[in-house]
């Protein structure tokens, strides 16, 4: 691989000049500029974006923090913003917790160590006390007590539109199915919605929730199909939790949707091949990603922003299952 120093001898400049040439600093020679560039070309040299950033005092990197790269909510979120990112000159530095608080904290104290631009966090996990707020973040669902920008759908009305949808749908006794994360996260509002909104219909309804993370997947489904089998619509706090729910009653004989409604949160079924398509209410995921990423960089260029919470509205999206 090569060297800065290669690519100066290339040259025949001094190091000082191909470093003032990639960085952009200082005066350099028109002529001298182009064989510098023709060099790094020839050479195909790749500066080291982490000593460049210690030499200008400002880094161009920003962390994108991940329960898991594997969900598809999150893998979509990701790609959004690292191309906001690339648009507004910045590079991505993923970091893939896989949920776990131990890892989550030593990627903070690595960022916060190599002084990075700013972060995006997603976590459910309590780790509060380690966030440095020296750091400019926006959080995407999660509110911590510190003054963190935190960027989100608009569960609540996703939970009430799930309701709607599902009576609509003619289900008389839904239920809403999902989990409860350790600290308060606005993913939590898609409960709230859903029992405010079967309240104000005065729709007789379930609520079967268990803490986060699950210890058994399997036990979750099998209490709550046999505890409420007159069930005849679910509401899932995500998708990937209606597909499951999906899988496991088809096993029983329960059809969907002839005798189930069934609507997940997410929207992260988006193609044809899947079957059956899922009714869901989709997030805005790439609105949400470029929203995070220009609210970062302006906290990142100590710009004020006139609020703390910035929710994004939701839509139904009909599917095979309602």
């Amino acid at each position: 691989m090569a060297s800065i120093k290669d690519v100066a001898i290339l040259a025949g400049v001094a190091v000082g000049t191909v470093s003032r040439v990639i960085n952009n600093t200082g005066a350099v020679k028109p002529d001298t500029r182009k064989k510098v560039k023709e060099a790094i070309e020839q050479l195909n040299y790749i500066p080291n974006e982490v000593a460049r950033n210690f030499k200008m005092q400002k880094s161009k990197m920003v962390s994108l923090l991940l329960p898991s790269i594997w969900h598809p909510f999150f893998s979509e979120l990701a790609y959004y913003i690292e191309d906001e990112l690339d648009r507004e000159g910045y590079k991505l530095m993923l970091c893939n917790s896989g949920g776990r608080p131990e890892k989550e904290l030593y990627y903070l104290d690595m960022l916060q160590q190599n002084k990075v631009a700013g972060i995006v966090g997603i976590t459910y996990n309590d780790i509060e006390k380690n966030v440095n707020t020296n750091i400019p973040i926006v959080s995407i669902d999660r509110h911590f007590t510190k003054k963190i920008t935190c960027v989100t759908s608009d569960n609540f009305e996703g939970g009430r539109l799930g309701l709607r949808e599902l009576v609509k749908a003619g289900a008389r006794k839904p239920a809403f199915i999902g989990t409860v994360p350790k600290v308060f996260s606005e993913t939590i509002n898609r409960r709230d919605g859903f029992v405010h909104e079967a309240n104000e219909l005065g729709i007789e309804h379930v609520v079967f929730v268990k803490p986060d993370p699950l210890e058994d997947e399997e036990e979750f489904f099998s209490e709550f199909l046999r505890a409420h089998n007159d069930i005849d619509g679910v509401f899932a706090m995500t998708d990937m939790f209606a597909a499951k729910y999906i899988e496991r009653s088809s096993k029983l004989g329960i059809r969907v949707p002839e005798n189930v409604k069934v609507i997940g949160y997410d929207g992260i079924q988006n193609h044809g091949l899947f079957h059956p398509v899922l009714s869901t209410i989709r997030q805005p995921v790439e609105e949400m990603a470029r929203t995070t990423v220009r609210l970062l960089i302006k906290k990142i260029n100590g710009e004020a922003l006139d609020r703390e919470t910035y929710r994004i509205p939701v839509v139904f999206r009909k599917g095979e299952t309602t």
